[in-house]
């Protein structure tokens, strides 16, 4: 089914972008090595000057762009949160901005309010063959007005995160083993076990809770909708049956939500395990601190994210790409250069390794089983990553103006209740009374 899919979404694509366009093989080159071309770039991977997207620009400066006659100077590092605004700042040329680059960093949904019309469409310069190596959801998910507006370079979803040497533990004493918690099902029966095993400990700790109901609504009934105003149809009772799952563990204390990152609250052993983004992997420590004082290794276990069980599975896939604007048919054609340089298969597995990205390219994800990690936690993680790509589909949530203000108070209204719905649970009130109230919180954030 998600080759199915996937064979769909790379069909749609390429009816949209290969209309009419000429390929560079069938035209002549524009570049000239004994007259370079400059493309500048603003980038989100980091400020350090040995990061490693800057290093892998000065590689491309003294080869290929030499060769080819392209040099990428790098004008501005910034963060995904500031970029926007620092582009729209040069593009209406305001006092004190920056001059706008060739290149940038860019989240599909931002790509809107640069405008369509001033972004290049690289499917302009991609031929099909090239193309057909990429991920297929990662290509539509950079898809803008019919045009491939922000190629994809890196990407990241969520995995579970688990302290291995506790688990080692808990796992000899209860028969929980790793393939418990394969399924929510199985998860949220260990997670009970845990709780009674540690003596009220919850078992896991969520940074984007709500995004795990979406995705078990779309695993059972292969839609997910929202209202108008960008949130969930309260009406709808696969989103309140969801919801129930999650809402009941919390209920009873067996699972949190994280005060900020779930890293923090497993390197100091508040909970066995947290459920984060990917990129997480580069923040947890070799050790874990307990509150008493004592350490031991982390030995970090990580897993693909609990199946649903529904007819297909999903994972979440954010993260930027890159974006050109529309100057002259010489800056198009060195910025192809640059991003299928950039996105070669080895290359781009390099890359995204050392920061807990996905890479984007059929051929990255087929050479992770045989690709030597730094360690063994990073090593875990691709391993789950690379489950994920073989048998996930790969989605973009929606953006609504306000939706994170919107979970941010769902987030710290459950933070607030839990402690006094799990003692209302240990004293004997019915746990459907409690998950009522939940649920009741939760509609009231619309």
């Amino acid at each position: 089914m998600k080759k199915y899919i996937s064979l769909l979404l790379l069909t749609a694509i390429f009816l949209l972008t290969f209309s009419g366009c000429q390929f560079p093989g069938s035209k002549k080159t524009l570049l000239d090595p004994t007259n370079p071309v400059t493309l500048t770039i603003w980038h989100v991977y980091g400020e350090q000057a040995d990061a490693p997207m800057n290093l892998l620009i000065d590689e491309f400066n003294d080869t290929v762009g030499k060769d080819k006659g392209i040099q990428v100077r790098v004008t501005n590092v910034t963060g995904t949160s500031k970029i926007l605004a620092q582009l729209l700042d040069a593009q209406a040329g305001n006092p004190g901005a920056a001059e706008l680059p060739d290149l940038f960093s860019c989240h599909t949904q931002n790509a809107p309010a640069l405008g369509a019309e001033n972004l290049l469409d690289f499917g302009e310069w991609f031929s099909e063959d090239e193309l057909s190596g990429y991920v297929p959801e990662f290509l539509a998910s950079g898809m803008l007005d019919g045009k491939l507006a922000v190629f994809p370079v890196s990407k990241s979803t969520y995995a579970l995160f688990i302290n291995g040497s506790q688990f080692d533990r808990f796992a000899t004493d209860t028969g929980v083993t790793y393939e418990s918690l394969s399924d929510w099902n199985s998860f949220f029966a260990a997670a009970e076990k845990y709780y009674e095993w540690s003596d009220g400990k919850p078992f896991c700790a969520f940074d984007y809770l709500i995004r795990h109901m979406e995705l078990d609504v779309l695993s059972k009934t292969g839609k997910l909708e929202y209202t108008e105003n960008g949130w969930y149809d309260t009406e709808d009772t696969a989103i309140k049956d969801s919801f129930g799952m999650f809402a009941e563990a919390l209920a009873k204390g067996h699972v949190a939500v994280s005060d900020l990152y779930a890293n923090t609250q497993v390197m100091t052993g508040d909970v066995l395990c947290g459920i984060g983004s990917s990129a997480a992997v580069g923040y947890y420590n070799d050790t874990v601190t307990y509150p008493d004082n004592t350490s031991e290794p982390m030995k970090l276990q990580v897993l693909p994210l609990p199946r649903s069980g529904g007819e297909n599975e999903y994972m979440p896939q954010t993260g930027v790409g890159i974006s050109a604007f529309k100057t002259t048919d010489q800056k198009a054609e060195a910025a192809y250069e640059f991003v299928k340089w950039f996105t070669e298969s080895e290359r781009n597995l390099d890359f995204v390794v050392q920061t807990g990205y996905m890479p984007v390219t059929d051929g990255a994800f087929e050479a992770i089983s045989n690709y030597t990690f730094a360690d063994d936690g990073y090593a875990n993680l691709y391993a789950a990553i690379k489950t994920m790509y073989e048998e996930y589909i790969p989605v973009v949530r929606p953006d609504f103006d306000g939706f994170y203000d919107k979970t941010d108070a769902l987030y710290d209204g459950l933070r607030k209740m839990q402690p006094s719905l799990t003692e209302r649970y240990e004293k004997g009130e019915a746990i459907g009374e409690l998950t009522e109230a939940i649920w009741d919180f939760f509609c009231g954030i619309d």
